[in-house]
């Protein structure tokens, strides 16, 4: 079930019917999360197990790490919630990969070993919801958070249905204590949850998949031969606002629809193409993400407490494993591994230069921010591209290296590309201090009208295909 759907909008309905008409706030915590269940068997049904075993594994976990004194018992204890979570995450999304890689290994040593082809379908959300639980019993187990108190609330936390298979990833201490007192949205609150719902339905159905969606899938579907240069670059481009405007698109209707039932999820993107520097980057763009592996993968490592070559092996380390929590690939490898490098540059650079006024001047935070947007889409290329050839293919084109190349985007989707992008750019730009929700209360009521029915409109206008978006594949 997507958010850009008939079934969902019939979904939601009904489920904030029975939660503003049930008074017993236990009940509608129940109905959430029966709701929430059904909203991910609809994808497919046996996966529902799964999240059941995480639940119930995490919940015994993390209620025996508060009550076991014994260190080496704890650290069982922790183990088996990382061995069980990582385990599926493992099988169901790296087993293919590994198996493929354990191949290569073996033939280039001279050994034949052929092994059937794995059959896994890849259950919707597996990253997201892994990611969730294990940052529970961790919290517990460096003493950060006390275990919920509720199984129900609990349950509920792991399965929450707006964020469940897309994020934001969200953390128990955020969530869980929201769970014990009635909630209910105001009238404000409501409307502004409906107003988000839109947006980022605008951002999904018209703006990545009916402007920017043709022209990314052509550029990167072209399998015969160079590109024009233009069109390798508008194409580049086209995929960095769908893949914002997809991701983001989700977020915003995921937070709405929590808010809706009087429910607060974090940000989790804030004009990520404002930023200055990938350090900017990365606090602006899938924040909850880049928050998890901060937290829970580098400071572990050692953070930047253990000498400057160290934190800067820790950087790289996190980025790569950042690059394969995305995908089973080798490009999405190569996708965290520039940004590690792009981090490892820049912390460099700092060092040296930071200080430095020139570098506070606006002409050199100009340069730098669009130097830092033009190197990002560099690695949006190994990011989409379902190879390295592929890949090595598109950025030869796109420096006009590899040689004459095909025109192939029709002057509409030219005129759309550089519409969108452009308009993305700037408004991030210009809102690079400033969020959504601050910019639309300083707006006077009338150009929020004019701007929700705007919204309506194109949406109600626009012939959407239903796409899923396209982290659910993460």
């Amino acid at each position: 079930m997507i958010f850009n759907s008939l079934t969902f909008i019939v979904f939601f309905l009904v489920l904030i019917g029975l939660h503003y008409t049930i008074r017993s706030w236990r009940a509608r915590k129940f109905i959430l999360l029966i709701g929430s269940y059904l909203f991910y068997a609809a994808w497919n049904p046996p996966f529902v197990i799964l999240l059941w075993i995480s639940t119930l594994i995490d919940w015994f976990a993390a209620k025996r790490l508060e009550s076991e004194p014994v260190k080496g018992k704890r650290i069982a204890y922790l183990l088996l919630s990382l061995t069980a979570n990582l385990g599926l995450l493992g099988f169901f999304k790296y087993g293919g990969f590994f198996l493929e890689n354990f191949t290569t290994l073996v033939g280039f040593y001279g050994a034949e070993f052929q092994a059937a082809k794995p059959d896994i379908i890849l259950p919707v959300g597996i990253s997201f919801y892994t990611f969730q639980t294990l940052s529970y019993t961790l919290d517990v187990f460096q003493k950060r958070s006390h275990p919920a108190k509720s199984f129900l609330d609990f349950a509920l936390y792991v399965t929450f249905f707006p964020q469940l298979v897309a994020g934001p990833i969200v953390r128990a201490t955020h969530f869980i204590p929201q769970c014990q007192a009635p909630k209910h949205a105001t009238a404000q609150q409501f409307f502004w949850g409906l107003f988000m719902i839109s947006n980022g339905l605008f951002q999904k159905v018209v703006l990545a998949d009916a402007l920017l969606a043709p022209a990314a899938e052509a550029v990167f579907g072209f399998a015969r031969g160079p590109l024009h240069t233009l069109d390798a670059w508008l194409g580049v481009l086209a995929f960095s606002g769908q893949i914002f405007f997809d991701f983001s698109g989700y977020s915003t209707c995921a937070i709405g629809v929590a808010l809706c039932f009087g429910f607060s999820l974090p940000d989790n993107f804030r004009v990520p193409y404002a930023a200055i520097g990938f350090s900017d980057f990365w606090r602006r763009w899938h924040i909850s993400l880049s928050t998890w592996l901060r937290d829970y993968l580098y400071i572990p490592l050692g953070g930047n407490r253990l000498g400057e070559l160290r934190s800067l092996v820790n950087l790289m380390m996190v980025m790569l494993i950042g690059g394969l929590w995305h995908g089973a690939s080798w490009t999405f490898v190569a996708w965290g591994g520039l940004h590690g490098l792009y981090l490892i540059v820049e912390r460099s650079l700092r060092r040296r230069f930071g200080e430095a006024a020139w570098v506070r001047s606006m002409g050199a935070q100009v340069f730098l921010w669009l130097l830092t947007y033009f190197l990002i889409n560099i690695t949006w290329v190994f990011f989409r591209a379902t190879d390295f050839s592929s890949a090595g293919l598109i950025i030869a084109s796109m420096f006009g290296l590899a040689g004459p190349g095909a025109q192939i985007l029709t002057t509409l989707n030219i005129l759309k590309v550089v519409v969108v992008i452009s308009a993305l750019v700037g408004v991030h730009w210009t809102q690079r201090a400033i969020d959504l929700e601050e910019a639309m209360s300083r707006a006077p009521g009338w150009l929020r009208v004019i701007a929700w029915t705007a919204i309506l409109v194109l949406l109600v206008i626009t012939q959407g295909g239903g796409n899923a978006f396209i982290y659910f594949q993460f």
